[in-house]
């Protein structure tokens, strides 16, 4: 399920590990390319965010939402962690975290982000577009617009059969379902 807690504590992990500040399409791509990670090692992602390609890759819908001002944060959530962006950049709205701070992350959750970083955190932002145009076949370019790439599509390309990606997605679009009509009550 879906948090702005969760994904600023995770966007909190990244800006704190970049020293308090990156390009907002860094963010985004890293966010991605960590929910990616951890569909391929735990059949879940981090964030509980939606998949969607866009012309410059792949993003999460919602954290997009929360980085261009478009939705309103909750109580100790997006806005808690990351500032209002400003020419194209985002930075820590806090102290960079502690791992208490970061207590909506599991620890396996924590080792997917340090893996995230550890792979991908020296690249600039047009590189990580690139990885992502490149390396992430389940991104189609919608020209212009956005469309949502399946679980079950990010599952196949990290190496999943069809079958087990088939299950672990239908259980994925259940929880987003739940957690949906949980948020309009």
């Amino acid at each position: 399920m879906y948090s702005d807690r969760k994904a600023g504590q995770i966007a909190g992990y990244f800006l704190g590990r970049a020293g308090g500040a990156m390009p907002h399409m860094k963010l985004i791509k890293l966010m991605y390319l960590a929910d990616r990670q951890a569909l391929k090692d735990h059949g879940y992602t981090v964030s509980g965010d939606s998949p969607y390609s866009m012309n410059n890759g792949p993003v999460l819908s919602a954290t997009l939402d929360h980085i261009n001002g478009e939705v309103q944060s909750s109580e100790d959530g997006w806005d808690s962690w990351v500032s209002d962006r400003e020419n194209h950049r985002v930075q820590l709205a806090r102290s960079a975290p502690t791992r208490d701070d970061l207590n909506e992350i599991s620890d396996a959750e924590i080792e997917v982000l340090a893996k995230v970083w550890a792979d991908f955190g020296r690249m600039d932002q047009y590189e990580l577009s690139e990885y992502t145009h490149k390396c992430c076949p389940e991104w189609n370019h919608p020209d212009g617009s956005s469309t949502r790439i399946p679980f079950d599509s990010i599952l196949r390309a990290v190496g999943w059969t069809a079958e087990a990606a088939e299950s672990a997605a239908a259980l994925l679009v259940s929880q987003e379902r739940l957690s949906k009509r949980l948020a309009a009550l």
